[in-house]
C-alpha cells in the first residue's frame, strides 16, 4: 500500500515537473543594452557626486573650525569657547542633515533613482511577462541575481528576446 502511494506521488510529481516550462533572463545584460538605463545610471552618479561634494564641503568646514578651535583654545575666553563650540556643532549638524536629506532611504537620491529607473524596470518586467504568457512559461528566473542557479541552458535564456521586444538590438 505504501509503495503504491509512493509510486503515485512520484509519478504525479514527475508529470507536474515535466509539464512546467521555465526560462532564464539576465537582467544585468538586458539593462546594459538599454541606453536609457545607462544614461539614468550616469545621471544618478553625477548627482550623487555633486551632493556628496556638498556634504564633504560642510564636513571639511566643521573640521577646519574644530582644528582652529583646538589651536586657539588656550587664548579664548569662556564665552568665545562656547561660541566656537556652538559653531562647530552647528556645522556638523548641518552636514549631517544634508547627508540625511540626500542619501537616506527617504532621501533625494532614492527618490531620483525611483523616478528614473522604475519606468525602465516596469517596461522590462512587462516585456518579460508578455513573453512568458506567449510562450507559456510558469517561471522566469534572473540568472544575474540568483546565486542558486548553477547552470542554465542558453536554450531557455530569453534575454535577447526581451531586448528585441523592447526595440533594442543586441
Amino acid at each position: 500500500m505504501k509503495r503504491t502511494l509512493l509510486l503515485i506521488v512520484v509519478c504525479v510529481a514527475a508529470l507536474t515537473m515535466h509539464a512546467q516550462k521555465f526560462a532564464l533572463v539576465d537582467m544585468d545584460y538586458i539593462f546594459k543594452n538599454i541606453p536609457a538605463y545607462e544614461r539614468a545610471n550616469e545621471q544618478l552618479a553625477q548627482v550623487s557626486k555633486k551632493w556628496q561634494a556638498e556634504v564633504d564641503a560642510l564636513t571639511t568646514e566643521a573640521q577646519t573650525l574644530y582644528k582652529n578651535y583646538q589651536n586657539e583654545v588656550v587664548f579664548l575666553s569662556a564665552e568665545q569657547k562656547k561660541a566656537r563650540q556652538d559653531a562647530i556643532v552647528s556645522k556638523e549638524k548641518e552636514a549631517s542633515e544634508l547627508k540625511r536629506k540626500y542619501f537616506s532611504p527617504e532621501g533625494e537620491l532614492f527618490k531620483k533613482r525611483t523616478a528614473l529607473m522604475t519606468p525602465i524596470q516596469d517596461e522590462v518586467y512587462n516585456a518579460i511577462r508578455d513573453i512568458a504568457d506567449l510562450r507559456g512559461y510558469q517561471l522566469v528566473l534572473d540568472r544575474a541575481s540568483d546565486a542558486g542557479i548553477i547552470f542554465g541552458s542558453p536554450k531557455i535564456d530569453i534575454s535577447n528576446e526581451v531586448l528585441q521586444k523592447l526595440g533594442y538590438s543586441y
